[in-house]
């Protein structure tokens, strides 16, 4: 399979980015490939994000795909439901099912749970259609989040997050 990533080069690569104890990150990432399978592309990128009922999270990173190569992603979304606090992470994201690298462009759906109390390790899926995220967020901050939106994946930066 020449057009996906394994396993062991996705833990690899991740323990690496995220400078974390590299067996919890592979549990989190054993259980996405499980679930996903194998993934055609990842992103390796950070973000910050703030809530109280209404959140708000803004990143950038590089999207790495197997066959097209490196491209510059940003990030920005709103969310609501039960959210309250803020956070700094990075985030490694396994994508599924990206075979042209301009479809990353897009708005997708997403249901968070996360709690970050002085640091933590939180995951969250992404979907719409076929295209899906599994995002692995390593960070600071005290936040605990329960709560629906979307991201919307742009070429350059963006304030406003809708």
């Amino acid at each position: 399979m020449d057009d996906t990533y394994d396993e062991d080069t996705i833990v690899d690569v991740a323990s690496d980015f995220l400078g974390e104890g590299a067996e919890s990150i592979a549990k989190a990432l054993e259980s996405v490939f499980k679930s996903k399978g194998r993934p055609n592309a990842y992103i390796t990128g950070s973000e910050a994000g703030a809530g109280l009922v209404l959140g708000l999270r803004y990143g950038g990173g590089t999207l790495h795909h197997k066959i097209e190569g490196q491209r510059t992603v940003h990030w920005t979304g709103p969310s609501i439901g039960l959210d309250a606090g803020a956070d700094a992470v990075k985030v490694f994201g396994l994508v599924y099912n990206l075979y042209d690298t301009e479809e990353i462009y897009t708005r997708i759906g997403a249901v968070e749970g996360s709690f970050y109390y002085v640091g933590g390790l939180g995951m969250s899926y992404y979907g719409n259609n076929d295209l899906s995220i599994a995002f692995v967020r390593v960070g600071v901050g005290l936040r605990a989040q329960a709560t629906v939106g979307y991201l919307n994946i742009t070429k350059k930066k963006r304030i406003l997050p809708l």
